[in-house]
């Protein structure tokens, strides 16, 4: 083994029907370190995760941990091997407390000493900085300390390899740095770290090496300080990169008719998730956005737009004629459209196919009881699998079995089938890969230049001005800002998160 390693994979094959999921993969983890495992969605990333946790069984290649070859058979075979994963949705359970959590499977029943196993997980808590009782129930805890007790659980059981799954997808700012906090004191431990994420800024901020990967097989790996974030994107995309800030035409902005009836006017908007009463515009051919941290009221908004969550107050113009939103299917009947923030839980439908997938909004507005002929949905499924190029073995394939990223851009095809006036994108690109990341992108920028309106939700401030010609700033539920033109920049966005007053 290599100076250090910990674990090292040499040669690693995987292959299923039709597909070469990997092809002679070489990864090399050593102690004490935090190694980025990055590619596009399809890279092959979650495969050798899944072969290396014994999730799948590998068709070629070895696995050496600590100097002796072994054979992963099960995710158990792998907990006992010493590779653990938290992965990005918790696996935890909810209604039991963090520290039966802590020690789900390896206590003795009836016969468990529950102080003692309270006073090991606090002391355990307490040694890694972790903020939380261990009589605590688990539900009650954010998302960030329920990843770190998964974390704790793992190092109690004296992990190795610590694999992290995109940890941080629905992190803000702050959790992120006790995560980081929390990782870097493991790594002064000796745990090596595998880190998958799509967030580049958080790879050079807490990684030591990282190895790309590429359609299955390996591109290389690299010290951090030896690889520059432009380097790194054109590996991972196989091309030279052409920088994302120019993907907005300068005379974006010109085109718009800010003096023209609004596509949709709304004032005084309010609905039942704690969001403040707020006026709303958008025009034929705009890109606009919510922006603001997380828990300001950005998804509550558009949601409230889209009749998602129900409507209390305010009152809706669509081309200058009052209309009435109180459900989404109001909305879609006036020519809305939105993709939802949590794809998982309120996009895709898991067990159902591509093309239903595709066709399903469009057939919910004809009726359930007037189907589309099976030639029809055929067509339209192949039309926007290869308008959105779409990486799918076929029509039939259950969307479930998709990538992250192909599976947003059915949804995408979803709502550009049913044709709508006005589109709501809300976190489109998160948890997908840079290139897909700015396919999107120029396709949010290209149906607006036909003359679609597009409201565009990001976490990544720097996404939102690429993309946006205007944005609306939120706080604690209400709008404190509007920003275009000149002040559309970073700075002027933090400060007015930071200090804006209510419009």
């Amino acid at each position: 083994m290599k100076d250090g390693a910990v674990l090292e994979m040499r040669g690693i094959c995987k292959y299923f029907p039709g597909v070469r999921a990997l092809e002679k993969v070489d990864f090399t983890l050593r102690e004490g370190e935090i190694h980025a495992l990055m590619g596009e969605n399809g890279a092959g990333k979650s495969t050798l995760i899944k072969v290396l946790t014994g999730v799948y069984p590998k068709d070629g290649g070895t696995v050496v941990l600590s100097d002796k070859q072994i054979n992963i058979k099960s995710p158990q075979d792998a907990q006992n091997n010493g590779i653990a994963t938290v992965y990005q949705e918790i696996t935890l359970c909810p209604n039991l407390t963090v520290a039966e959590n802590m020690y789900i499977g390896r206590t003795k029943g009836p016969l468990t000493d529950w102080g003692k196993m309270n006073r090991s997980a606090g002391k355990l808590l307490d040694d890694l900085g972790i903020p939380v009782s261990p009589k605590e129930q688990l539900g009650n805890c954010s998302i960030a300390v329920q990843q770190m007790v998964a974390i704790a659980r793992a190092v109690d059981m004296d992990c190795k390899v610590l694999i992290l799954d995109e940890p941080t997808s629905s992190l803000d700012e702050q959790e992120v740095q006790k995560l980081f906090k929390l990782m870097r004191d493991l790594k002064a431990k000796g745990v090596g770290i595998i880190f998958v994420t799509h967030f580049l800024e958080q790879v050079y901020e807490v990684c030591d090496r990282i190895t790309v990967l590429r359609d299955g097989t390996l591109v290389g790996e690299y010290v951090i300080q030896d690889l520059p974030r432009v380097k790194l994107v054109s590996k991972m995309l196989g091309k030279d990169f052409d920088d994302m800030a120019e993907i907005k035409s300068s005379d974006e902005e010109e085109k718009i008719d800010y003096n023209g009836t609004p596509v949709y006017q709304a004032n005084n908007l309010t609905g039942t998730t704690g969001i403040k009463p707020f006026d709303f515009e958008i025009h034929k051919g705009e890109v606009n956005g919510f922006t603001g941290l997380l828990g300001s009221g950005r998804s509550e908004s558009v949601r409230a737009i889209f009749g998602a969550d129900r409507v209390t107050g305010g009152t809706i113009k669509m081309d200058g004629k009052t209309v009435k939103i109180r459900k989404p299917l109001d909305a879609m009947k006036n020519g809305i459209s939105y993709l939802p923030e949590d794809r998982k839980l309120d996009g895709i439908v898991g067990d159902l196919s591509v093309r239903d997938n595709i066709i399903l909004a469009l057939q919910v507005m004809k009726g359930f009881f007037k189907p589309f002929s099976k030639a029809q949905a055929e067509k339209f499924a192949d039309d926007y699998i290869k308008l959105l190029n779409i990486k799918t073995a076929s029509q039939d394939t259950p969307i479930k079995s998709l990538s992250g990223g192909n599976q947003q851009k059915v949804i995408l095809a979803r709502w550009l089938l049913a044709d709508p006036v006005y589109l709501i994108l809300d976190e489109p690109t998160r948890g997908i890969d840079v290139g897909t990341k700015v396919e999107i992108q120029k396709l949010v920028l290209k149906l607006a230049a036909e003359g679609k309106s597009i409201t565009f939700i990001s976490s990544e401030i720097d996404e939102m001005i690429r993309t946006c010609s205007r944005l609306v700033v939120m706080r604690d539920g209400k709008v404190v800002g509007e920003l275009k033109g000149a002040d559309l920049n970073q700075n002027k966005i933090m400060a007015t998160i930071a200090g804006g007053e209510s419009k």
